[in-house]
């Protein structure tokens, strides 16, 4: 019966052969250390850097603005609503964007659109202020959207740089390897027939 191991490292397989074209029976590597290569975390670039900065502080914004917008700038009703309540699914996210989990995003981006749909819909039917809170909260949504999207697209291409580099100076090694003991068992036999 195959473990959990081997069904990850099956999985880590096909992702660097789907990202990096990598066809296992022609690759010198051996598992193990392929193994070994891919838990190694892909270093995040600037732009990796600047778009998870980006998702968090937008999607702080975008539980501020909820809160503030239901409790104190342009409440339902005066003192106040319940629709305040609202903002407590955007707080789920916001551990996930700060372990940097991609699932996190991919769902984040999903999510967002139904706080866009609310704010489109407010900002068309309610009166100003209450207006322009809308359609900041859908603007804010539009940019949180972005931002995620963007830090999957370039974790996703920085990941395939990361395997493909790894892969290759692997490859490199092996035959650095192969050649240096192909080099070493010729030599004797070699030096035996003079």
């Amino acid at each position: 019966m195959p473990s959990l191991c081997d069904d990850a490292t099956a999985f880590v397989v096909a992702l660097a052969a789907f990202f990096c074209r990598w066809q296992p029976h022609a690759s010198p590597i051996t598992m193990t250390e392929f193994n070994d290569l891919s838990l190694q975390p892909i270093p995040p670039t600037p732009a990796i850097r600047r778009t998870r900065i980006a998702a968090v502080a937008l999607l702080l914004a975008l539980v501020v603005l909820l809160v503030a917008w239901e409790l104190w700038l342009a409440p339902v009703r005066p003192g106040g609503s319940w629709l305040a309540l609202k903002a407590l699914p955007l707080c789920l996210p916001l551990a996930g964007l700060l372990k940097n989990r991609m699932y996190t995003y991919r769902w984040l981006s999903l999510m967002v659109w139904i706080y866009f749909c609310e704010g489109a819909v407010r900002a068309w039917s309610d009166r100003a202020p209450s207006s322009y809170y809308a359609l900041l909260e859908a603007i804010l949504c539009v940019a949180l959207f972005v931002a995620c999207a963007m830090h999957i697209r370039l974790r996703f291409k920085a990941a395939r740089q990361f395997f493909a580099a790894t892969l290759a100076q692997a490859e490199a090694d092996a035959g650095t390897q192969v050649a240096s003991a192909g080099t070493s068992a010729t030599t004797p036999a070699a030096s035996q027939q003079a």
